[in-house]
């Protein structure tokens, strides 16, 4: 067996409160177990959404109870709340800003906004931004104006990466992660998913747009699946919401990757591992790590995993490299397909230690 450290997601979005049907803290860290991640940090686009003090407590209060594996919350960022969120940041994963698609109330239009919370934020706490192409650009120039660290969420285009490469060479202090599946799917791929089964935003790109996230590899700080699980009913609706569930599916595409000479397990360790827990200040974990079997082949099959959704838009693709065991404060919390820690097991981040 070869044993790597209990890895960490720092974008998965459990739907609770507002869409259990879809996800809840139960099911979405029974994935992560199931999936090697000992930790997950969750998103605030929840209904109601992540951005005062009652909604952050009432969304810990449901973690503690119910999450396997240990956690993080975000709190989303929305035109009035700078000053009065700026107090929650040191019981927070970070501090969420949505500057392009998205839904509900947290989207910030006017970069003024954008200055309250760069102004206000705790330094020591991350910002985090779903930006694209030329609002991305925007953000890192106002991050810079302000002299602290950024964070850009599932980048995916080619232009994007590029940038980023810019700014790093500048000595900005800029950092950014992807996706599985935009470094493992294309446009190309979308008739074999299929229409409403492929939404997902930012949308799946172009094969240049791929290979560029590749030869780009080296500015990538991190792998984060941004789990967003949606029901088969929705996606094969007329109205298919966005999203693809990746908890359970990350870590054997990169062990395939590794497979296959794109990547070495020092760099999957690098990007699900050590960047995240220094990039996002997160403890340690004594006496938590993964078992893996790296050269045993198998087929992902939706009916086999934990999230709630119950299906994957890599359904029936050849892996190699299969999760054996996880261990998490010295306790066996998953093992060869059953997740045994039980609700409640999971601890906040901030509390640790």
């Amino acid at each position: 067996m070869l044993r790597l450290p209990g890895l960490i997601d720092i974008h998965v979005h459990t739907r609770e409160p507002g869409a259990t049907y879809k996800e809840d803290w139960d099911s979405v860290s029974a994935a992560a177990l199931a999936g090697g991640f000992t930790t997950i940090l969750a998103m605030p686009n929840t209904n109601p959404p992540i951005t005062d003090l009652q909604t952050f407590d009432q969304a810990l209060q449901l973690a503690q109870h119910k999450a396997h594996c240990d956690f993080g919350q975000y709190l989303g960022a929305n035109a009035d709340n700078a000053q009065s969120i700026a107090s929650l940041a040191p019981q927070a994963a970070g501090l969420k800003m949505y500057l392009d698609q998205t839904y509900g109330p947290l989207r910030l239009d006017d970069m003024r906004q954008w200055m309250s919370h760069f102004e206000y934020w705790q330094m020591n706490r991350p910002i985090v931004a779903h930006a694209d192409s030329r609002s991305l650009a925007a953000v890192i120039l106002v991050a810079q104006l302000f002299n602290r660290p950024i964070h850009l969420a599932h980048v995916s285009k080619a232009e994007e990466i590029l940038v980023i490469r810019k700014a790093k060479e500048r000595g900005i202090q800029v950092t950014c992660e992807v996706t599985p599946h935009h470094l493992f799917l294309t446009q190309e791929d979308i008739p074999a998913i299929g229409t409403g089964r492929s939404e997902v935003r930012p949308r799946l790109n172009t094969p240049e747009d791929q290979k560029c996230l590749w030869d780009n590899l080296d500015v990538i700080d991190c792998f984060a699946t941004d789990h967003a699980p949606h029901t088969l009913s929705e996606k094969d609706g007329s109205n298919p919401p966005p999203g693809f569930p990746g908890l359970e599916t990350a870590l054997p595409l990169f062990l395939t990757a590794v497979g296959n000479g794109k990547l070495t397990l020092d760099e999957v360790i690098a990007r699900m591992y050590t960047n995240p827990k220094r990039i996002f200040n997160l403890p340690d974990q004594p006496d938590t790590y993964i078992e893996i079997d790296e050269n045993q082949p198998w087929v992902i099959q939706s009916r086999n995993t934990y999230t709630r959704c119950a299906w994957t838009p890599f359904e029936g693709r050849e892996v190699q490299g299969q999760l054996k065991q996880v261990v998490l404060r010295g306790k066996a919390v998953y093992k060869e397909g059953r997740v045994f820690a039980p609700p409640g097991y999971g601890q906040s981040i901030r509390t640790i230690g």
